[in-house]
């Protein structure tokens, strides 16, 4: 199961960099960068305003120490004029602790002003990078926008690309049905030429060859049944007259046999 989790680990990883990979914008991502090195440069600056500002106001508080300083001195000499040796010795032993107090301060303002200079020191580092790196940038925004058109006109003369490719194939498949229906219609026209479609526009346009050649010889046999009857009229009619006429004699025959009879 551990194998085969990694397994799908990676291939999830290895999908979501190629998403990552595709959807990716070198300039946008160039653009990104130096706007987080200008943020980087902004956080220097402010670190330095920080430590300015702590220094400053060591530097007051020292000013004040020295102002006590004067104060303490001056007050010890007045007692010890006076001849109160104790409160000279007081404000002595109280000038005494500010000294301390005011070298502890000496010293924390030279380590800000160490810090501050170095901080200084990278800040015109991180300036003089962040304005190499802009204009590197630059340079690479630029060409990368040059090959890119440059891609698109070559696939666009090739014809390799995504959309051309689409076109070609659109292309094909309209120069297949256009050859495809030619083909039907000279299908059609050689069926239409041979005699396989029959004229829809005349009666009885659902009749097929057999249907016709069948019609062709029911009409035959009516027309010959019908001659046939006509002869056996014609034949019948002609025998009756013949018969008639052999039972009666002609009629020179009858004036002759007239006298004949007499004599008898």
């Amino acid at each position: 199961m551990a194998g085969l989790g990694g397994r799908m680990s990676t291939v999830i990883k290895a999908k979501i960099s190629k998403i990552l990979d595709k959807a990716e914008d070198p300039a946008e991502t160039l653009d990104y960068s130096y706007q987080k090195q200008l943020e980087s440069l902004q956080n220097v600056k402010k670190g330095i305003a920080d430590v300015v500002t702590a220094k400053k106001r060591l530097q007051m508080q020292s000013q004040k120490l020295e102002q006590q300083l004067v104060k303490l001195d001056t007050q010890a000499r007045q007692a010890l004029a006076q001849g109160n040796e104790d409160l000279a010795r007081v404000a002595l032993e109280r000038k005494n602790g500010i000294q301390v107090e005011l070298q502890t301060l000496d010293k924390q303002v030279s380590e800000l002003e160490d810090q501050q200079q170095r901080l200084a020191d990278s800040e015109q580092k991180l300036r003089t990078k962040i304005e190499a790196f802009r204009t590197k940038k630059e340079v690479i925004k630029a060409q990368y926008s040059a090959a890119e058109a440059q891609v698109r006109i070559s696939e666009a003369a090739t014809g390799v690309g995504e959309e051309m490719a689409d076109v070609g194939l659109a292309m094909q498949r309209a120069v297949d049905k256009t050859e495809q229906m030619k083909a039907r219609a000279d299908a059609v026209s050689e069926l239409e030429a041979s005699g396989t479609f029959e004229d829809l526009t005349q009666l009885g346009g659902g009749e097929d060859e057999i249907d016709r050649q069948l019609r062709e010889l029911s009409s035959a046999s009516v027309v010959d049944d019908e001659l046939a009857r006509m002869k056996a009229e014609l034949g019948a009619g002609t025998g009756s007259n013949g018969e008639l006429n052999a039972g009666a004699p002609p009629a020179d025959a009858e004036g002759d046999a007239e006298p004949e009879d007499g004599r008898a």
